[in-house]
């Protein structure tokens, strides 16, 4: 998944919430992006940080709920973009890393 922060700070802080919620395995802030987008009825442009969010499935509804609670826009980009295969250690350790407590391997 993924979505957009106004910095990379603020990328961070959202990334770190969401993992300590278990909510994502990982995220991925990326500075140095700009948005171009019409907003209000003005086009507006903006620098942000990309930030790729890494979690299953199974986690898509209490990411979306959580999300907006974080993020201090006002209508806050989050976009799935399905994986169509992974590296079978790699997804079983985001499998595990977002499971809810009683249901992870450990």
């Amino acid at each position: 998944m993924f979505t957009t922060a106004p910095s990379a700070e603020a990328g961070r802080t959202i990334v770190r919430a969401l993992v300590e919620r278990r909510l994502v395995a990982c995220g991925t802030v990326l500075p140095g992006a700009v948005s171009i987008y019409r907003w209000k009825g003005a086009v507006e442009q903006q620098d942000e940080a990309m930030v790729i969010l890494k979690t299953t499935t199974e986690r898509w509804s209490a990411l979306a709920a959580a999300l907006p609670e974080l993020h201090p826009y006002e209508v806050p980009e989050l976009i799935a973009v399905p994986a169509s295969a992974g590296l079978p250690a790699y997804l079983q350790w985001l499998s595990d890393e977002t499971a809810v407590i009683g249901t992870r391997k450990e």
